[in-house]
């Protein structure tokens, strides 16, 4: 089942108790998807055949939340298991929204009435001359002393009637989305660049096992040259470039291993371990599956799929609501109040009725006069919610952009590796001629050695070449959105994003 849009819902009945007054403000009304294609050129049906897959392009084809599993690594899949469980970028965002939920039932109290209790015992002293003043008989004590019993309760309502409470209760549940919609992008940033990340694993580690082949086949190579020095058949200036070749390839050697060692302390983060504590498995292009379809989402689902849309949605909804709260501060305010209790002398008869005091009482505030504070704010806040309607036009230029850039790199990555393959194979075809000549005695084996690093130096580019077409079709699930709309994670029933 595929998101179908927004979902803002007050969590408890208390609109009931709102009087049918109209909210000021604008009514906010998600803006529609554009009616454009996603690339400039209609999008083939499949990309060029190349490492013996030819990815198709399903069309409106669903995404599955545990997408990461299409590339068959179990090494991979355990990788996101310990990354969705122990990211602390992901305990964080789960924490906001619970944060941003709460504030929602903070904001539905308004429009509650409030109820309060009291009680008062009081001890007072008054002068017999001062109560004598009053009417009350005089005393030969010129002191009186006496203890006073209160017990009332108070109810306040607010009445909304310009909806500033509803308007109010409106944006929180918009910024609860935003929090909701940021919780969604959290995982999918994880998911994504953990997958990438071990893309990158596997390309560097592939390219030091082919560096270090080249070294030893230079090595080798030096040793034969030296050889050949030594006996007068070769000139001396033969030894030292062959030197300088092995110094080459022994110098592209450390900054792999650094870039690799970099990579594992980076995916070591995204988990939540310190590097020092984290030790994974070595990945390897072979043990990855390039997918062999991967789904291409129509516009308008783009936009109910990925989250940094849906999040843009939902600030522009919340300041769309700011709006209204801002129009209803200017308009008057209504509340009702109300009193009912005791009051006694002794216990004995504080509950009776000749002891009853009760009052009510309406009040109405208008402002008048704020310094033009009032007006401001309201110009502030239409202000902000022009500037997030740009914003959210900003977010799906890029989103369209970033689905155009993966389409479009996974047809030329086909092509890269289709030239890669091609150049790989004739390499080895190359070496396969050398080798047989030198084994015949038409090819020193110098012949042999250059052919192997050209052979080994063509597996290099075809390594990258597959890496890049890994790397760009995870990145296509991650620029569709990710299927976070099927994903039953435990730690998402635990904020109520699942009920």
């Amino acid at each position: 089942m595929k998101p179908t849009g927004f979902h803002f819902s007050f969590s408890t009945p208390v609109l009931a108790l709102a009087l049918a007054g109209c909210a000021v403000g604008p009514d906010f009304h998600a803006p529609k998807a554009p009616a454009v294609p996603l690339t400039a050129d209609p999008l083939p049906a499949r990309t060029a055949q190349a490492g013996g897959v030819a990815q198709g392009f399903a069309q409106g084809a669903d995404i599955e939340g545990d997408w990461w599993h299409l590339f068959q690594s179990p090494a991979l899949d355990a990788l996101l298991k310990q990354g969705l469980a122990n990211s602390p970028t992901l305990a964080a965002a789960q924490q906001n929204l619970v944060l941003a939920e709460e504030q929602v039932r903070e904001g539905e109290g308004a429009l509650l009435p409030t109820i309060s209790i009291s009680g008062n015992y009081q001890h007072q002293v008054a002068s017999t001359a001062a109560t004598a003043a009053f009417g009350n008989p005089p005393s030969k004590n010129p002191f009186s002393a006496y203890t006073l019993y209160q017990g009332s309760i108070g109810v306040s309502y607010d009445i909304d009637l310009f909806g500033r409470a509803r308007r109010g209760i409106e944006q929180q549940e918009a910024l609860a989305q935003y929090q909701r919609e940021e919780l969604e992008a959290a995982y999918l940033s994880l998911t994504g660049n953990l997958v990438q990340a071990a893309v990158l694993d596997a390309q560097y580690h592939d390219e030091i096992v082919a560096t270090q082949k080249i070294i030893a086949d230079e090595a080798r190579m030096l040793a034969i040259v030296q050889a050949q020095v030594a006996d007068g058949a070769a000139a001396p200036a033969a030894a030292l470039q062959q030197q300088a070749a092995l110094a080459q390839q022994q110098a592209a050697l450390p900054p792999l291993q650094a870039a690799l060692a970099a990579e594992r302390n980076q995916i070591a983060a995204y988990v939540g371990a310190f590097p020092g504590a984290f030790h994974e498995q070595d990945f390897t292009l072979a043990s990855l599956t390039l997918p062999a379809n991967v789904p291409v989402s129509v516009p308008s689902q783009i936009l109910l799929q990925r989250p940094d849309i849906r999040a843009a949605t939902a600030t522009l909804h919340a300041d769309t609501a700011a709006v209204g709260v801002a129009d209803a501060n200017m308009l008057p305010q209504i509340t009702l109040s109300g009193d009912i209790g005791h009051e006694a002398i002794n216990t004995a008869t504080l509950f009776t009725p000749q002891t009853l005091l009760w009052s009510v009482m309406a009040g109405v505030t208008q402002p008048i006069f704020e310094g033009g504070i009032l007006s401001a704010q309201r110009k502030e806040a239409i202000a902000t919610m022009k500037a997030a309607g740009a914003q959210y036009q900003a977010t799906v230029v890029s989103a369209f952009q970033n689905v155009a850039d993966a389409l479009s790199a996974l047809e030329t990555d086909a092509a890269e590796v289709a030239a890669a393959d091609a150049a790989s194979t004739a390499a080895a075809r190359s070496l396969a001629v050398t080798e047989a000549q030198y084994k015949l005695g038409g090819q020193p084996l110098t012949a042999v050695l250059n052919a192997q690093v050209s052979a080994e130096s063509a597996q290099i580019n075809d390594i990258k070449a597959r890496a890049a077409r890994l790397s760009d079709t995870a990145a296509l699930y991650v620029a569709m959105g990710g299927g976070w709309w099927h994903r039953q994670d435990v730690n998402q029933k635990c904020c109520g994003l699942i009920p």
